[in-house]
């Protein structure tokens, strides 16, 4: 059975899902634009193409909100377009991206509420490869502690950008920072991260008979 939302609802459940692609505290402040016509280096490459070779990971996260509310649970990746959530207790939220269509599920209210995963910030991050001479690049920053990578797209929720931060001795994703039309920023920071972990078919399963569609 699918309870009808309200708009409320709605939108907190928008800001989870939105989340579940980034942190970077201040969104894209000071990340500068590449130059007309420079390209991002080897190394910032190599980086992206080390991230695209991780075909499964799982992990914890905390996820920080655009006010500053924070979240947190378990993360399971399937690379390409495989991804699912589960917020710890109290909250009722999943998320659950198949590989088609992402859901943004209440276990309490029971609704499931569908999104074209390609019209979602999530298809960037769960993408078989992130090329970064494509257009969907809008910024690469190179330091030495830190590499940041930020792609940005039409969505369904307007122009959204993804900000990925990346260790560059390790190659290893730090972070990731959602930031929608509003300039409002969600942040997803992960840890405990293992890579290339087997998984069940059920774990990313969108329960369909149950989805409210938007």
């Amino acid at each position: 059975m699918t309870t009808r939302i309200t708009a409320s609802a709605a939108l907190s459940r928008r800001h989870m899902m939105l989340g579940l692609g980034a942190l970077a505290a201040g969104g894209l402040a000071g990340v500068p634009a590449l130059a007309q016509g420079s390209a991002p280096s080897d190394a910032a490459q190599k980086i992206a193409d080390h991230f695209s070779s991780v075909k499964t990971m799982m992990g914890e996260f905390a996820q920080f909100g655009p006010r500053g509310e924070q979240t947190g649970g378990k993360f399971f990746i399937e690379r390409p377009g495989k991804l699912r959530f589960n917020f710890e207790d109290p909250s009722p939220i999943r998320v659950i991206a198949d590989g088609n269509n992402v859901v943004v599920g209440n276990l309490k209210l029971k609704t499931w509420d569908l999104y074209p995963l390609s019209k979602t910030p999530l298809s960037l991050l769960l993408a078989d490869r992130i090329d970064l001479s494509n257009q969907m690049v809008r910024n690469v920053k190179e330091e030495s502690d830190l590499t940041t990578i930020v792609l940005g797209n039409k969505t369904v929720f307007g122009d959204s950008t993804i900000t990925m931060m990346f260790d560059p001795k390790t190659y290893d994703l730090r972070q990731w920072t959602i930031t929608d039309l509003q300039n409002k920023d969600t942040s997803v920071m992960i840890y405990n991260v293992q890579n290339g972990v087997r998984f069940d078919d059920k774990v990313f399963t969108i329960p369909y008979n149950e989805v409210h569609k938007l």
